[in-house]
């Protein structure tokens, strides 16, 4: 069984760390019989990426043979694509190194993934609002709605 683990600097005495396509390493454990046999610390392509950074850090550990991938959170690109793919998702708490983390997993302790939100950041929309403003904010979020339109936006009478 292969497991893969979010983490900061990698290795097995790193902590798990939080965010799944922003990590800046995996450390990829494998699993035989119960008892880890090999370690190995890869850079995540998808870190430094300005957009995407979920879906090439998914699709990386589908390309590594992951069976599990462990993180504090998934955002809900990367699950999706990694659910695709059949690959079990389970959420540790950051306060656990790489070690415990897979021999928790390896006890049926961590069974559940946990997903964090869309993007991140708090979206502008460009809604018609008082005035027939543009509403042109610089937002970076992932809004779906149709804007309330109180926004900076010029125009109107």
């Amino acid at each position: 069984m292969r497991i893969i683990v979010s983490t900061v600097n990698g290795g097995l005495n790193d902590r798990v760390n939080l965010a799944f396509g922003r990590t800046p390493t995996f450390t990829i454990v494998d699993v035989e019989k119960g008892e880890i046999t090999n370690v190995q610390v890869v850079q995540n392509p998808g870190y430094s990426q300005p957009r995407g950074a979920g879906i090439t850090a998914a699709q990386f550990v589908i390309d590594q043979g992951a069976d599990v991938v462990i993180a504090g959170q998934f955002g809900p690109n990367s699950a999706q694509v990694l659910q695709a793919a059949g690959i079990r998702m389970v959420s540790a708490p950051a306060t656990m190194t790489v070690r415990e983390a897979v021999e928790a997993f390896l006890r049926g302790e961590l069974t559940q993934a946990l997903f964090g939100p869309e993007g991140g950041g708090v979206g502008s929309g460009r809604g018609m609002g008082r005035g027939m403003g543009r509403g042109m904010g610089r937002g970076r979020g992932m809004g779906r709605g149709m804007g309330g339109g109180r926004g900076q936006g010029r125009g109107g009478w």
